[in-house]
C-alpha cells in the first residue's frame, strides 16, 4: 500500500507530489531529500525509514522517484518495481525523462497517477489499458520531424551513418501518432555494454557483455510482431547449432509476453507489442568474446633528462575497417604533484586536458576508424618526481560507443508484422555497443 508518490529533481525541487491516503504531511518531501543528501557515497540505500514512515526510491533520468508507505506488510520489491514501471510509463507518454519534460507535462503525469494508483493500491501500468482513459496530450520541447537528419545518432550520440533514424525519433510521446496523422513506426534497438580488463602484457583478464533487445512501438494496433534472430544463435555451450559462425550467449531472459514456440526451431520471437517501450530479451556473455576486444594500448612511460614524466601512448582500434568508434575518451591517472601538461597528438581532431582536480589526463577522440592507430605524447611536469611516481600512472579507463555494431554478433534477420498493416509503416533497426567498464592496465 502506497501513501504518497513524489518526484524530485537532483537539486531537491518538488516536481510532482500526490498524497493518496493523508497519512503523512507534505514535509516528508524535505525529510527525504535531507536524508538522501546527508548520506555519503553515490549510491544511497533504496529503502530508508523516518519513524513509522518508509521511503522507497529509484533514480531515473536524473530524478528521484519516491513512494512512501506506513504499512509494515508492504513489499519494498513491489514498490521498487512499481516505481520503475511508472517512470517507464512517464517516458512513454512524455517522450523522455528529464526535469524539463516532467515540468512541461505535469498535468499528464497527475492524470497518469490518478489512473495507476487508487487510494494507495496499484491498479495497472499497462499503456494498452491506460490509452483508453488518458486524454491529456504530451507537450514536447522540440517538434519531431522524421526528415530532420541534421542530428543523426544513437541515444544522443552523433554518428556518421547516413541511413539511420534521428535520435529524437524514438523519444517522442506514444500519443503523438494522433497529432501526426497516425504514422506507424517501430524502433528495435540491440544495445550491448562491455566490461573488459586487459593486463599490462596485453592479456585479456576479463571480458563480459550484457545486451538487450528493446522495442518501442508507435503503432495504434499491431496483433503480432515476429523478430528473427541469427539462425546460429545458441544459449550455453551445450546448444551449439550446426557448423556455421555461431552467436553464443551464456544466459538469456525473455519478456513475459514473448512466445517461444518458434524460437527453438527457427530462432524467432513472437509477441504482441503494446504502445511504448519494452525490453523483449536480455542476454549475457562472459569471458569468451567471438572477436578481439576493440582497443589495444601500447604505452611507454619514462623520465626524461629535464625531470619531466614522458608518456607515449599508442592506441589501436581493432574494429573492421568499415566500422568506427565515436566519442572515445581515455582517462589516464597521473602522479600526485602534477602541475602542467604539454602534448603532441597524431591528428588535429584529438584533444587532451589535464584535470588537476581528478589527477588525470582526458584524451578525447571524436571518431576512431577501425584498423587504424593513433598516438599521443604527453610531457608532464611533476613536482617531486621520483621513481615511485611512475607507479601512480594508470590504469587507463576507456569510454566509447560503437554504432551499428554488436560485440556478440547478434543480428536481426527480419522484423515482420502480422497481419500486414493497411497503412505504410516505418521499421527502424539500430545497433549500438557502449563501454560499461573498459580498463587497460599499464
Amino acid at each position: 500500500m502506497i501513501s504518497q508518490v513524489f518526484i524530485l529533481s537532483s537539486q531537491g525541487d518538488h516536481l510532482i507530489y500526490k498524497d493518496f491516503r493523508g497519512e503523512a504531511g507534505s514535509d516528508v518531501v524535505s525529510v527525504f531529500y535531507e536524508k538522501v543528501t546527508a548520506l555519503t557515497g553515490d549510491q544511497p540505500p533504496v529503502v530508508m525509514s523516518h519513524g513509522d514512515l518508509h521511503f522507497v526510491h529509484v533514480r531515473q533520468g536524473g530524478l528521484y522517484w519516491v513512494a512512501t508507505t506506513t504499512s509494515p506488510g508492504s513489499s519494498p520489491f513491489t514498490i521498487i518495481e512499481f516505481l520503475n514501471r511508472f517512470s517507464a510509463l512517464v517516458k512513454d507518454y512524455c517522450g523522455s525523462l528529464s526535469e524539463k519534460s516532467v515540468q512541461m507535462n505535469f498535468a499528464l503525469i497527475y492524470e497518469l497517477l490518478d489512473e495507476v494508483v487508487d487510494y494507495g493500491y496499484i491498479q495497472t501500468t499497462s499503456s494498452d489499458v491506460l490509452k483508453n482513459f488518458i486524454q491529456t496530450e504530451a507537450v514536447s520541447s522540440k517538434p519531431f520531424s522524421l526528415f530532420d537528419l541534421s542530428n543523426v545518432g544513437f541515444f544522443g550520440a552523433e554518428t556518421q551513418q547516413s541511413k539511420v533514424a534521428p535520435s529524437s525519433a524514438a523519444s517522442r510521446p506514444i500519443q503523438s501518432s494522433r497529432e501526426q496523422g497516425g504514422r506507424s513506426e517501430i524502433f528495435l534497438d540491440v544495445i550491448e555494454r562491455m566490461s573488459v580488463v586487459i593486463g599490462s602484457k596485453g592479456v585479456v583478464l576479463k571480458a563480459d557483455v550484457e545486451g538487450e533487445v528493446r522495442v518501442k512501438c508507435f503503432m495504434p494496433s499491431c496483433s503480432e510482431m515476429r523478430i528473427g534472430l541469427n539462425e546460429e544463435f545458441s544459449i550455453g555451450k551445450s546448444q551449439l547449432r550446426g557448423y556455421g559462425a555461431a552467436v553464443r550467449v551464456d544466459e538469456c531472459r525473455f519478456h513475459q509476453n514473448v512466445h517461444l514456440d518458434e524460437f527453438h526451431s527457427n530462432r524467432v520471437l513472437r509477441l504482441c507489442p503494446s504502445q511504448g517501450e519494452q525490453t523483449v530479451m536480455q542476454y549475457q556473455l562472459s569471458d569468451d568474446l567471438p572477436s578481439a576486444p576493440p582497443f589495444r594500448l601500447f604505452p611507454t612511460i619514462e623520465r626524461d633528462s629535464g625531470g619531466r614524466l614522458l608518456m607515449y601512448l599508442k592506441l589501436r582500434c581493432d574494429l573492421p575497417s568499415k566500422s568506427a568508434a565515436i566519442n572515445v575518451c581515455a582517462t589516464i591517472p597521473v602522479p600526485k604533484g602534477s602541475v602542467s601538461l604539454s602534448q603532441e597528438l597524431s591528428s588535429p581532431d584529438q584533444s587532451a586536458e589535464l584535470k588537476l582536480q581528478n589527477r588525470a589526463i582526458d584524451w578525447k577522440i571524436p571518431r576512431f576508424i577501425g584498423g587504424t592507430q593513433l598516438s599521443a605524447l604527453f610531457k608532464l611536469e611533476v613536482s617531486g618526481l621520483s621513481p615511485s611516481s611512475l607507479m601512480e600512472v594508470g590504469p587507463v579507463v576507456l569510454v566509447f560507443e560503437l554504432p551499428q555494431l554488436t560485440v556478440s554478433g547478434l543480428q536481426i534477420r527480419f522484423l515482420r508484422l502480422s497481419p500486414v498493416q493497411p497503412a505504410p509503416s516505418q521499421r527502424w533497426i539500430r545497433y549500438v555497443t557502449h563501454s560499461d567498464s573498459y580498463i587497460l592496465r599499464l
